[in-house]
């Protein structure tokens, strides 16, 4: 009986973990970036992160879950920066 509580257990965070990789497959947030407003760069940053916590909370501790938490968030401050540095965070900035 534990085995089949444990497969049963299973399948439910392998649904709960579908669940939450399509809600992190949809926008997450919309951000502008001023070239050269660190500031405002350190909030883009936060915001996007509040957005990946909002979206992942109801799965926090889901073993197929959490391990892509961090990655995502650095994944997404790698590319907020690489937009910042290029100056394309508003638009028409080049």
């Amino acid at each position: 009986m534990a085995k089949v509580m444990e497969l049963y257990q299973m399948r439910r965070q392998v649904e709960d973990a579908c669940r939450a990789f399509r809600s992190l497959d949809r926008e997450l947030a919309k951000i502008s970036l001023r070239p050269g407003d660190s500031a405002g760069l350190e909030a883009a940053i936060r915001q996007m992160e509040a957005a990946i916590d909002r979206k992942v909370a109801p799965f926090r501790g889901n073993r197929f879950v959490e391990p892509y938490i961090k990655p995502l968030k650095d994944k997404y401050c790698a590319a907020i920066l690489e937009k910042a540095a290029a100056g394309k965070g508003e638009p028409g900035a080049s």
